[in-house]
């Protein structure tokens, strides 16, 4: 974020002193760095979700008795 910030300051810079190819140069970088920040975003959102392992409904289990097959 400090990065995109960074960006967003020395776009406005160029835009004030009419630095065009700098300013391209540097819309390009932003476009990345808020690529970058999405995917982290993104990635952050899927690990704090939690995962159905299964629960095993009786049925399931309730023919089993404990004794290895032969």
């Amino acid at each position: 974020m400090e990065i995109r910030d960074n960006l967003l300051a020395r776009i406005t810079e160029a835009e004030r002193e009419g630095w065009v190819g700098e300013l391209d140069r540097l819309e390009v970088s932003l476009a990345g760095a808020q690529d970058k920040l999405a995917q982290l975003d993104a990635e952050q959102t899927r690990r704090g979700q939690a995962v159905d392992l299964g629960m095993p409904a009786f049925r399931d289990i309730a023919g089993r008795d404990g004794t290895l097959p032969l």
